[in-house]
């Protein structure tokens, strides 16, 4: 499975790729940041984003996005911003048919640390260490992006095997009686 994580971002949108399945060793494919100027029109800076986004989904071709779920800040000029980069994100890959998952930044941190508590650094030390990289990818945004691939590669059979049963359950469940 190929995935693109993307921590989401208006000033720094972390970006990155990572292949493998859950239980293998995985492989980063590409890490990166798509930078906008603070001081700049909101609708260029998202318009500058989407560019960023479309770029990585050309060039690296993923079978799912993985976005980190927005969650109310104290800031709330900094959430705002992170969730319109969040939906940039969400509708680059929808226009494409390629599946949109949202991922908490603890749901992230406990998989990737075994912590949902973890700090950046040690976020990025275990990105570092789960994909044999030298030094850990740097801003922590792009760690990040690459935590939120690693994340759901790991979650992704689980989540699926649990929204069969789901279904099923459903289906085939006893209808209750209509008066």
């Amino acid at each position: 499975m190929r995935v693109l994580g993307v921590d989401p971002g208006l000033t720094r949108c972390g970006v990155g790729v990572v292949e493998g399945v859950a239980g293998r060793p995985l492989t980063m494919i590409g890490v990166g940041v798509v930078r906008t100027p603070a001081d700049a029109d909101l609708g260029n800076r998202l318009v500058a984003v989407e560019q960023g986004i479309e770029q990585w989904l050309d060039e690296h071709r993923p079978e799912c996005v993985a976005v980190e779920r927005v969650f109310s800040q104290h800031n709330v000029r900094t959430v705002m911003g992170t969730a319109q980069a969040s939906a940039v994100a969400m509708l680059c890959a929808a226009r494409r048919g390629i599946p949109v998952a949202l991922h908490t930044p603890s749901e992230v941190k406990a998989a990737v640390t075994g912590s949902g508590r973890a700090d950046k650094a040690q976020v990025g030390a275990m990105v570092t260490r789960l994909l044999r990289l030298s030094a850990p990818p740097k801003p922590a945004d792009a760690a990040d992006a690459l935590a939120l691939a690693i994340c759901h590669i790991w979650r992704a059979p689980a989540q699926n095997r649990l929204q069969q049963a789901v279904a099923l359950h459903t289906a085939t469940a006893p209808k209750g009686r209509t008066a």
